[in-house]
């Protein structure tokens, strides 16, 4: 399989500027508070939930910085330990989390209510649906939960299009319906597609039009969603 799509999608750095909103306003306007370096925000925890590729890793990636560390399921207990140069922790994947993480997450939490600072964390579920165990479930509905709404095609659409404009890309009518029905769904990769997608089209010379597109899917292997 041609790499093509994926080094481009990673290259890019995730910030609150370039995160599509869709029906997340309300959150991306308070997540801006959290911003490094931090300005004291008023709510010490929030936990974000929803479908793979809606965003919460983008959202968490964009607030680490300054005093702040973005700290995914797998990294072991000792990346969960309370540390005063640390203001803000970013605990992605929970329904990931490895027993003993689990209760290092718990005890970082507490330390976290005596001691100052936040937490933000995220998970595929609400905080009552992760198979974790039930004082950590708990604590992360303890503060605000929030729902991150997944785009609907048509913002899917919009978005890309407004991309591709911003590029200067020209796009045959049909190509991004197309897209978002036989490849990834998430933006990330619909985003990285559209740069393959010129790349290509400069290196063979014919316009993005479905059979490029279709030819470009084939290179890459890429099964339709299910």
């Amino acid at each position: 399989m041609r790499q093509l799509v994926l080094d481009l999608g990673a290259a890019k750095p995730r910030t609150l500027a370039n995160f599509i909103v869709g029906q997340n306003r309300e959150l991306l306007q308070l997540l801006q508070a959290y911003q490094p370096p931090p300005r004291a925000p008023r709510e010490p925890f929030i936990y974000l939930w929803g479908e793979g590729g809606a965003g919460k890793s983008h959202l968490l990636h964009a607030l680490a910085g300054e005093r702040s560390r973005y700290v995914p399921a797998g990294c072991g207990e000792d990346a969960y330990r309370y540390r005063d140069d640390t203001h803000l922790y970013l605990v992605d994947d929970c329904q990931r989390l490895a027993p003993a993480e689990q209760v290092a997450v718990f005890a970082l939490f507490n330390q976290i209510r005596e001691n100052g600072g936040c937490m933000i964390s995220a998970g595929d579920s609400a905080p009552a649906g992760l198979a974790l165990r039930e004082d950590l479930r708990t604590r992360l509905g303890w503060g605000l939960v929030y729902q991150v709404h997944g785009l609907s095609d048509d913002e899917k659409i919009a978005a890309l299009t407004q991309a591709a404009e911003a590029r200067g890309i020209s796009l045959s009518p049909g190509v991004l319906p197309y897209l978002i029905t036989h490849f990834r769904r998430d933006m990330p990769s619909l985003t990285a597609m559209l740069d393959a997608l010129d790349k290509y089209s400069l290196e063979t010379q014919r316009p993005i039009t479905l059979p490029l597109l279709r030819s470009l899917l084939q290179l890459e292997g890429e099964p339709k969603p299910q």
